[in-house]
């Protein structure tokens, strides 16, 4: 079993109920594990400024599944909870899951890179992965810990609780 990380995100319907619809979706599935999640995070988007704000969490999980077995799992629950697809980089969207880290792998294809490309710049993603996991090392050795202290963490708030 693997030990991985996603990030939970939406902005646009009833965000809430989306991500623990989500959630629930992950708990559901017998190819994965549950583990436990971050608190929910009011966040300002990145990239496209002119769209909602997004409520975002992190979701630590186990799995026997290949980095591209689970990223299809991840996109069919985007799907089932209406994600539609544009060319528009950073738009709003109903859900996002996106694996962040798949063990200490490093993984690279056309669809996927672990650790996630963006994660070492995004507050939005280390806030709550920090929260889960304060002393974790991404491969090469760096703490998440410390990449927060490079991040903007005044565009991501607490919105609630635990769940």
């Amino acid at each position: 079993m693997e030990v991985v990380y996603i990030s939970i995100g939406s902005n646009i319907g009833p965000r809430e109920m989306i991500i623990h619809s989500a959630l629930d979706a992950l708990r559901a599935s017998p190819k994965l594990t549950l583990i436990r999640t971050s608190s929910l995070y009011l966040t300002e988007p990145v990239g496209l400024l002119e769209q909602p704000k997004f409520l975002n969490a992190v979701a630590e999980l186990n799995t026997d599944e290949s980095p591209e077995e689970l990223l299809v799992l991840l996109q069919q629950i985007e799907k089932d909870h209406g994600r539609q697809r544009t060319d528009l980089r950073w738009g709003p969207r109903t859900l996002d899951l996106d694996i962040l880290l798949y063990g200490h792998s490093v993984y690279h294809s056309d669809n996927l890179q672990i650790p996630h490309c963006r994660m070492r710049q995004r507050a939005f993603v280390l806030v709550p992965l920090v929260e889960l996991a304060p002393d974790l090392e991404l491969p090469g050795g760096e703490k998440v810990s410390e990449l927060l202290q490079c991040a903007d963490v005044d565009s991501v708030r607490p919105y609630g609780g635990e769940y």
